[in-house]
Order: structure tokens, then C-alpha cells, then sequence
């Protein structure tokens, strides 16, 4: 709990940080790739988002493993929190010397440090948690701050967001469907994660326009359906005539995805779970190629 309590401070010292490492970020007009694996690749499709949105270039997510190794670049970024990930280390060890690449890490001396051209470690966001918060949340506060987002903003809602209570209707409910617009597309993904991994929580993640197309046939009473950002016209009426629970964004995204994480780790204790040491689950997946 502790690392989850840490992450306003560490968003302040992230956006401080990519002012630093601005020589080695994607440039401009750059057409870029993110890479990463689990809550990586999901911090990876939020910033994605952002960055294209923002006018900044085209800009792909992919998890590493399904990187589309004939697609031309002009830069690459990966995240890892661990620096061992296989996959990431594979993608990287083969583009190395054609394009450039720079990894985001929270220890740079491991093994990423030798195939990526640049690391950026955000060693004060490192975690002993098998479960990402504070390095995924301050890796984003980096990349929102590198194409010119204001984190004052989102670390003071944070705070708000860990001094207040957890809403009874949350702590009781047997079902989360997160939803996200554009960037938040991503943060809705690793929401659904935290709750699965920390809690074994029955959960789906939707952009927020598709949850009519079909994931509204699952709510209802004790069923919460919780919108990361900007909601939808017309969608908490829906959701309430479903007899489900409708929860909007009150905070900037990333201090709402902070609740998530709070709500997690409190479901986690009431079943009886580990939330630092979910079941089958390690710190970093390292395959065994031979």
C-alpha cells in the first residue's frame, strides 16, 4: 500500500524528469512505436493515444511480442518496469543499430541496458509489488509530461483521491466493467487488470462507445460501470435503468486509475488475498528460448 500512497510525489519527480531525457523522447513528426508487456503495453496504448491525438505523430502500441517487425519506424520506446522482460528484450535486441530505441525501466542496469540506444530508469518508482501502480502511473506521467501535458494538476487529485474513503457501493459489488475514451482507452484496460490480479475480480475493459454494442447486457444490480474520463451523453441514464451502478471520473484519469488500485488492494484483503503476490503470477516473465 505503501508504493500505491507513494504516486503523487513520484508523478511530480516524472515530470520533472522528462525535461532531462528530452534528447533520447520521440521528437515531432517522429512516427513512433511503444512496446511493452501486461500493464506496460496498457501504459503504452494510453500514450499512443495521447501523443497522436496531440498532433505529436503517428504513434502505435503493440505488445512486444506482436511488434510487426517489417513496419518502419522512426523510434522505438519500450516499458519495462523489470528490465527482463523477454519479449521487450527480444524486439529490442533485433532493431538495435537500425532504429533508434529508448527504454523506459526502473533499473537500467539490467539486461535492457545493453540492447536499448537510450534508458530512462525511474529508479524512485521501482516497486517489491509483482503488482504494477507506481512504476506504470509515473512511466505515464513522464510521457504525458514529454508532449507538454501540466502533472500538478493530476498529483493533487491523487492525494484527494487517497485521503478519501472507498464508496460502499464499490467495496460491495460483484462486477466492474471499465470504459475509456481515447487515451483513457488504456487506463480502462489496466484498471480491469489491478482488479483481476490483485483481487480476482470478475472484470472487462471496453472504449466507452462500444459498451452499448453488446458488454451492457452484463450490468445490472450489483454491477458497477465505471467511465476512466470523459463519459458518453446519455450513458449513466442506461446504466442506471439496468439497475446497475454508474461511477464517473471525478478526478483527472490517472488519480481515478489510483482509486482503482486503492479498491483493489481493500477487495484483496476481504477475500483473504495476497495483493502484492498474486497467484501464479512473477515480477517479470523470463522466457526460456532453448
Amino acid at each position: 500500500m505503501s508504493e500505491i500512497l507513494s504516486q503523487p510525489d513520484c508523478w511530480r519527480r516524472a515530470a520533472g524528469l522528462a525535461a532531462q531525457v528530452e534528447e533520447v523522447m520521440p521528437g515531432r513528426n517522429e512516427r513512433v512505436a511503444v512496446v511493452g508487456c501486461g500493464t506496460s503495453w496498457f501504459v503504452a496504448q494510453s500514450y499512443a493515444a495521447l501523443r497522436e491525438g496531440l498532433g505529436r505523430g503517428q504513434t502505435d502500441a503493440f505488445a512486444a511480442s506482436e511488434f510487426p517487425r517489417g513496419r518502419r519506424y522512426d523510434r522505438v520506446v519500450a516499458i519495462t518496469r523489470s528490465g527482463t522482460t523477454t519479449e521487450v528484450l527480444d524486439v529490442l535486441g533485433e532493431l538495435r543499430g537500425t532504429i533508434p530505441t529508448v527504454a523506459l525501466t526502473a533499473d537500467g542496469d539490467t539486461p535492457v541496458g545493453s540492447v536499448a540506444d537510450a534508458v530512462v530508469a525511474l529508479d524512485f518508482a521501482d516497486e517489491r509489488s509483482v503488482v504494477q501502480t507506481r512504476f506504470a502511473t509515473s512511466a505515464l506521467a513522464l510521457l504525458r509530461a514529454s508532449v507538454g501535458a501540466e502533472l500538478a494538476a493530476a498529483a493533487a487529485d491523487a492525494e484527494r483521491v487517497l485521503a478519501e474513503p472507498l464508496p460502499p457501493e464499490l467495496l460491495e459489488a460483484e462486477q466492474f466493467t471499465f470504459l475509456g475514451r481515447g487515451w483513457t482507452c488504456g487506463l480502462a484496460a489496466e484498471a480491469a487488470l489491478k482488479m483481476r490480479e490483485a483481487a480476482g475480480v470478475w472484470t472487462e475493459a471496453y472504449p466507452a462507445m462500444e459498451y452499448r454494442h453488446g458488454p451492457i447486457s452484463v450490468t445490472g444490480p450489483g454491477r458497477v460501470a465505471w467511465v476512466l474520463g470523459e463519459s458518453p451523453a446519455g450513458l449513466p441514464d442506461e446504466i442506471a435503468a439496468t439497475g446497475g451502478v454508474f461511477r464517473g471520473s471525478r478526478w483527472d484519469p490517472m488519480a481515478e486509475l489510483v482509486l482503482v488500485q486503492r479498491l483493489a488492494v481493500a477487495l484483496a484483503r476481504r477475500r483473504g488475498l495476497d495483493p502484492d503476490h498474486p497467484r501464479h503470477l512473477t515480477r517479470s516473465v523470463v522466457l526460456d528460448h532453448a
